[in-house]
C-alpha cells in the first residue's frame, strides 16, 4: 500500500504542483486538492481541505505551493493538528521533520528552482522524526 500524500497550490504554484505530482506518482498515492490551472485563485480554498485531510489522517503528509510559500503555510498552520514548514533549502526540509515532526511542507515557487523543490520534497518525505527531546517540544505547540 502506497503512502497517501495531499498536494495543493494556488495559481503561482500550479506548475510546481504538477511537476511534483509527476515526480511522486510512482511511489505515492497523491490526492490533488487543486488548483487546476494558472488562473488566479484564493489559496485558502485549496489549502484548508488539504490540511484537513492530513489532520484527520486521510493523508500522511501534505505538500503546499504558492508564490512565497507563506500564505499557504499560514493557512495550514491554523489547523491544530498541522505543523507546516516553509522550506527553501533541503536542510530545512530535513530539520522540519527531524526536530518539529512537520506533517506538511510549504514551497515558495517564485524563490526556488524546480529541481530544488523536488529535492526538498524528497528529503521531507524520507526523513524521520527523531522524537526524544523533540517530542516534548512538539507536544507544546498546539494551543
Amino acid at each position: 500500500m502506497q503512502m497517501k500524500i495531499a498536494i495543493a497550490a494556488d495559481h503561482a504554484g500550479f506548475k510546481y504542483k504538477e511537476l511534483i505530482k509527476d515526480h511522486l506518482k510512482s511511489n505515492y498515492e497523491i490526492q490533488d486538492f487543486g488548483t487546476l490551472s494558472e488562473d488566479s485563485v484564493d489559496y485558502p480554498d485549496f489549502v484548508h481541505p488539504a490540511a484537513s485531510s492530513v489532520e484527520n489522517g486521510e493523508n500522511v503528509f501534505g505538500i503546499l505551493i504558492c508564490g512565497s510559500g507563506e500564505g499557504v503555510s499560514i493557512t495550514a498552520n491554523k489547523h491544530q493538528g498541522i505543523r507546516c514548514a516553509l522550506c527553501w533549502e533541503v536542510e530545512i526540509a530535513k530539520l522540519s521533520r527531524q526536530h518539529n515532526n512537520a506533517n506538511m511542507i510549504s514551497i515558495p515557487a517564485r524563490f526556488v528552482s524546480e529541481e530544488l523543490a523536488i529535492e526538498m520534497v524528497d528529503a521531507f518525505l524520507n526523513t524521520e522524526f527523531e522524537g526524544a527531546r523533540h517530542q516534548d517540544r512538539v507536544n507544546k505547540i498546539s494551543c
